[in-house]
């Protein structure tokens, strides 16, 4: 029977030696339980694969939406790279199964942990790169983040960030300020990951994550807006950039091999 591993590499499309997949799929977890020094975690993969999935995301969305400013950017940039949709894809392709995690951490229902995934999808970028340069690295982002992105529908008015639009959609119904919170902080210094709730008259309707508190704050408002106003077509945000760009990548998970990969 094929390894966790092996399986998932088959539902990517992925074949060919990844000298540093194993690295990307080991949580710290598992490596502290280890002999010290006897193996790696994937936490350099995945502070690589951040500035890589940063870069090709850019890249893409200059590409795609070449009349958007750099407001309406930097808010599409967000939507693609917080923890959220990343481990959303994680799931979907059943990553979860492959991580090496720690006896600890298993136990505490770490593997299928959004910031876990995330940081994981993360270090699988960061081992592409380093295994089989930009090219790839770049098909595989495009693979993960096919999905969100193509929930960036083009419209005809330019959305405001989500918390703003929040408390436009709550002061128009005559209720109080949303209150964002922080509930959890995780991850080392250098890459730290907030988890924070927004609260109208005292009651949470939303909670979101990312990168930074800022970042976490829309994605709460985000899920705010979808939980209250589910109904409403315009939730996920539109943006008037007159895209030219075909299909990014297959919706399945698969990734789009390079000629030499």
């Amino acid at each position: 029977m094929d390894s966790p591993r092996e399986e998932l590499l088959a539902r990517l499309g992925l074949s060919g030696v990844l000298p540093h997949l194993e690295e990307a799929l080991t949580h710290p977890s598992f490596s502290n339980e280890q002999r010290k020094g006897a193996c790696a975690d994937n936490q350099r993969l995945e502070f690589l694969g951040d500035a890589v999935l940063g870069l090709c995301v850019a890249e893409l969305l200059m590409q795609r939406f070449p009349g958007a400013d750099e407001g309406e950017l930097s808010r599409m940039r967000a939507a693609l790279v917080n923890p959220n949709p990343l481990a959303a894809w994680a799931r979907s392709v059943e990553l979860g199964a492959a991580l090496r995690l720690g006896r600890g951490a298993q136990a505490a229902g770490e593997r299928d942990r959004t910031n876990v995934l995330a940081d994981a999808v993360e270090a699988m970028m960061g081992a592409l790169y380093l295994d089989r340069g930009l090219d790839a690295a770049r098909l595989f982002v495009h693979a993960v983040i096919a999905e969100p992105l193509a929930r960036l529908t083009e419209g005809p008015q330019r959305t405001r960030d989500p918390k703003s639009e929040l408390q436009e959609r709550v002061q128009a119904t005559g209720g109080p300020s949303p209150r964002y919170r922080v509930v959890r902080i995780e991850g080392p210094p250098h890459h730290r990951d907030f988890t924070v709730v927004v609260e109208i008259d005292e009651q949470v309707v939303g909670e979101g994550q990312g990168r930074s508190k800022k970042l976490a704050e829309q994605e709460a408002a985000r899920a705010a807006i979808l939980s209250l106003w589910s109904g409403d077509a315009n939730v996920e945000g539109t943006v008037s950039s007159g895209s030219n760009e075909s299909e990014v990548g297959p919706s399945n998970g698969a990734v789009p091999q390079t000629e030499d990969a």
